[in-house]
């Protein structure tokens, strides 16, 4: 595991560099001279622990932005007829151009029901 050095003589972070001479990586003080072998070969390590999923990014006020534009169309679950709308920011190929809504009564989130998601899955 990577970790963080420091110079015994002045306390600053030691970097790693290679010594050509020796063919080694060791660790130096920009500050001072000082110098130390590094047993571990490892300078930088990215560990991946989870993969996500996109989530959707929708706010529990959406409905209420008063910046957002407003559309008459049926919620499908509770069958108000006002929602907010917007479009996806991700540049996936399967949601380019696609208008999102939001029921501003319930909060539900839908597409245009008259957009088949056999023409959404084409376009993937």
């Amino acid at each position: 595991m990577a970790s963080l050095h420091f110079c015994s003589e002045c306390n600053n972070l030691l970097y790693p560099k290679a010594d050509p001479q020796r063919r080694l990586m060791v660790y130096a003080c920009r500050i001072c001279a000082y110098e130390e072998g590094g047993d571990n070969k490892c300078v930088y390590r990215n560990d991946l622990l989870t993969v996500t999923k996109e989530q959707k990014g929708i706010t529990e006020d959406l409905g209420t932005d008063p910046t957002l534009a407003h559309s008459k169309i049926t919620c499908p679950r509770c069958s108000h007829n006002d929602a907010v709308f917007y479009q996806d920011q991700s540049k996936r190929k399967e949601t380019r151009m696609i208008l999102f809504y939001v029921c501003c009564k319930c909060g539900t989130s839908f597409t245009d029901p008259s957009i088949s998601t056999a023409v959404i899955e084409e376009e993937g």
